[in-house]
């Protein structure tokens, strides 16, 4: 049901997704939720290493995801999909400009900084890191803005994630989101358009 629900703010005091309940324990926010569940599963040691200074690695690249990657790969969904989608008004395509320019930042200090010439983020075996960084960076991909176009490094990169994940395994996680264009198709209920209209003009802001 929708996140601001009454039923909703018992899973999550912040009554947004993702949230996670585990018999009678719930936790809020991505990284929070991945970090636990590796832990509670007692998931390979690649994924978030038992080694000191390699999960300070993951850590340090979670870190630093939430105010570049994250702050600037799903604008381009709400600009060219969700926006139009709930207000009914195509944004100016300055806007999609602005927000490009910054992902292509981050981009850049993405393969420089953390990429480097490894395989993964940190080093020969995907990590938590890689997880949380393609997810993001399918979004534009799903709403026809490539960024692995021209970059051949962050492409090798994605492929090499592909394969850890498995492939069959990989597209069917983003389903979703490289069919995010058929939303325009759909019908919204006028009050769940009232809501979230000026929350994701917000969000651009």
């Amino acid at each position: 049901g929708p996140s601001n629900s009454e039923g909703a703010g018992k899973v999550s005091l912040l009554k947004k997704v993702p949230a996670l309940k585990d018999g009678d324990f719930t936790l809020a926010e991505c990284t929070a939720i991945l970090l636990y569940l590796s832990r509670k599963y007692n998931t390979p040691d690649h994924w978030y290493p038992s080694d000191i200074q390699k999960r300070a690695q993951v850590d340090e690249y979670l870190s630093w995801h939430h105010a570049n990657i994250r702050a600037n790969a799903p604008k381009t969904m709400w600009i060219k999909v969700l926006i139009p989608l709930f207000t009914g008004q195509p944004l100016p395509s300055e806007k999609l400009q602005e927000v490009m320019e910054g992902l292509s930042t981050s981009l850049k200090q993405f393969e420089e900084r953390f990429l480097q010439d490894k395989a993964f983020i940190i080093g020969n075996e995907i990590s938590l890191a890689d997880l949380v960084a393609i997810v993001e960076l399918m979004q534009p991909v799903g709403v026809g803005c490539d960024i692995f176009e021209d970059r051949p490094r962050l492409m090798e990169w994605r492929r090499r994630v592909e394969d850890a994940v498995g492939r069959e395994l990989f597209f069917q996680a983003h389903e979703m989101i490289l069919n995010i264009k058929e939303l325009s198709n759909i019908q919204i209920d006028p009050q769940l358009k009232e809501h979230l209209a000026p929350v994701l003009m917000k969000m651009l802001k």
